[in-house]
């Protein structure tokens, strides 16, 4: 079993870049199975979920291949429209594949996805979105199986802003016959990027950014592999940003975009952070004795991301004052909590709402990560503690951060992965 160890204390200092977005890469990646062709995907994470999806993308048919960094997938030939449940099991964003399949094969057979257990997310929007389009399903025997002997373009009416269901919907839409319109379609930065990607691909499209996208469905017609360079991530840029605040020191990342975290610089400059924004950089000074910001709450883009709610928590610890937390999209999103507890954090949580009281000091403990932000919040916190905190439970963070231990010793901060024997 592998082992964080992180020694508190320390100001931070240095300079680091920031890597591909998750949450884009993974959706962009599922795109290229609708494409015919190869597809040249640049600034793509070194990530066990990207891992993952590349493992399925070779289930089904692809051929992909790596070179000096740059992530090279063949949908050429004939696609398997199924998706053993193993690989599912292992990513919650396997789902991402429903629409893309539907739209290459014309069927898709999967089994409900795993990833971190933040509570229910069922697929019901996903489902219903691609049933607005002239799809059959069928989740009898724990299975989910879609056919579309026809996909054809309509209007998608989204009851919750999902990320999920609005890319599924996207890809499907790529190959349906006509136009689509998605409403009350996610906004998120990563909804662009895949658009991107498909306009690249020959897909006409619109919108991403806004509440309505359009999609002009390629039909029978040739969608195309494409070169497409993957944005970065935002929530990797919270967290660094946050373990700063929280230790001290002064960092600067790079090939960054500010405006895709808005809500969080605006959260840390509340906590008397000093905040320069540039051209694809922020610099960040902190005293390391933060005081509580105004109430938190986590909001569908370009409201304050749930992802970076855990580190951003994790960094208000000792903070002056009280910070009060409200979770609106997950249920389980505080199940860090506990494991603060033990560096001698003071957190009362009560269904959405957690209340932070700060304390003086943070004591290191041996902590174990349940999920991947939430593991993210207790390497942050480690950081500020008093002593050499041990993190278990790496495999959650190793799906979203890439090599954690490398990046703090980065930024100037003791930090060492060992074989726990």
């Amino acid at each position: 079993m592998s082992v964080l160890e992180i020694t508190g204390g320390r100001p931070l200092k240095g300079m680091i870049r920031i890597q591909g977005a998750k949450n884009s890469a993974l959706p962009i990646l599922a795109a290229s199975v609708a494409a015919e062709g190869v597809s040249v995907i640049r600034n793509c994470p070194e990530l066990t979920d990207v891992e993952t999806t590349i493992k399925i993308l070779r289930h089904i048919g692809c051929e992909v291949w790596k070179d000096e960094g740059v992530l090279y997938i063949d949908s050429s030939r004939p696609i398997r429209p199924e998706i053993p449940d193993m690989l599912m099991s292992e990513l919650r964003s396997s789902v991402i594949f429903l629409g893309a399949l539907l739209a290459r094969a014309g069927e898709a057979w999967i089994s409900h996805p795993g990833g971190c257990e933040l509570g229910p997310r069922p697929i019901d929007l996903h489902i219903g979105a691609l049933r607005a389009m002239g799809a059959e399903t069928d989740d009898r025997g724990g299975r989910l199986i879609c056919r579309a002997r026809r996909l054809e373009g309509g209007r998608i009416d989204l009851p919750f802003p999902s990320v999920g269901a609005t890319e599924n919907a996207m890809l499907a839409a790529a190959r349906a016959d006509g136009m689509t319109v998605i409403t009350n379609a996610a906004r998120e930065p990563e909804i662009e990027d895949l658009q991107n990607y498909l306009i690249a691909a020959g897909v006409r499209a619109a919108g991403a950014g806004s509440s309505v996208i359009y999609i002009c469905g390629a039909g029978k017609g040739r969608v195309h592999g494409a070169e497409h360079r993957v944005i970065s991530d935002r929530i990797a840029a919270a967290t660094f940003l946050s373990a700063c605040a929280g230790a001290g020191g002064e960092i600067t990342i790079y090939d960054t975009e500010p405006k895709h975290y808005t809500a969080v610089l605006r959260s840390l400059r509340e906590t008397g952070c000093e905040l320069e924004t540039g051209e694809g950089t922020v610099r960040i000074k902190s005293s390391g004795r933060v005081k509580a910001p105004r109430p938190v709450t986590t909001k569908p883009y370009p409201g304050f991301p749930t992802d970076a709610q855990p580190p951003v928590m994790a960094a208000l610890l000792k903070a002056e004052g009280t910070t009060v937390f409200v979770e609106n999209i997950f249920q389980n999103r505080y199940r860090h909590t506990d494991e603060l507890r033990l560096m001698g954090a003071d957190i009362k949580t009560e269904g959405k709402t957690a209340i932070i009281c700060g304390v003086k000091k943070l004591t290191a403990a041996r902590v174990k990560a349940a999920d991947l932000r939430g593991g993210a919040a207790l390497a942050v916190a480690a950081l500020s503690a008093e002593g050499v905190s041990e993190i278990t439970g790496l495999k959650h963070i190793d799906r979203g951060y890439e090599c954690m231990e490398r990046s703090l010793e980065e930024l100037g901060a003791e930090a060492v992965r060992l074989e726990d024997g």
